[in-house]
């Protein structure tokens, strides 16, 4: 039983560490943007800010519900979600500041899902159909969603910023 307990510490603290380097990352890509600048397009078909931040955000309730024993609904479907285009109307989006702080009341709350999670909660059954081929368990989408997903898009915005002149962060 103390091997699977450390193990499934080891597992979850992994996980954290690359989330809140990731939530770290997406607030210091956009904390210098002006208004303007959120749903910039420099190509056609280009994600911008507030569709990055948006879509990413549109998943964070999906990995708490998950985590703490819930049936969310298939994300792809979320007006953010992976059928949706980024939009010029930043309207659509609502402001930056609240863009951000629903990110990173979002980004908090799976952490304290993940923080709180047990080996049961890791080892569901996945409850998304879309998901079940690919990602059998709970715990099989976590790595993915938390790590790959989120900084695959995070890497669009550094790009973006860069073809807009801006610095690195």
């Amino acid at each position: 039983m103390m091997e699977t307990e450390s193990m499934l510490a080891e597992f979850k603290q992994t996980l954290l560490t690359g989330w809140n380097a990731n939530g770290d990352y997406a607030q210091r890509l956009v904390a210098d943007l002006k208004e303007d600048q959120w749903t910039h397009q420099p190509g056609p078909g280009m994600n911008h800010p507030a569709w990055v931040l948006a879509h990413l955000t549109a998943y964070l309730d999906v990995l708490e519900q998950l985590l703490t024993g819930g049936t969310p609904a298939d994300p792809k479907d979320h007006p953010f979600g992976m059928q949706s285009k980024p939009e010029s109307d930043l309207g659509i989006y609502g402001t930056p500041e609240a863009l951000v702080a629903a990110y990173v009341k979002g980004h908090e709350a799976v952490a304290g899902a993940l923080e709180n999670a047990d080996e049961a909660a890791i080892q569901r059954a996945m409850p998304i159909e879309r998901w079940t081929g690919r990602f059998p368990k709970v715990g099989d989408l976590l790595g993915y969603v938390m790590l790959v997903h989120e900084a695959t898009h995070l890497g669009q915005l550094s790009a973006w910023r860069r073809v807009q002149g801006l610095p690195s962060v």
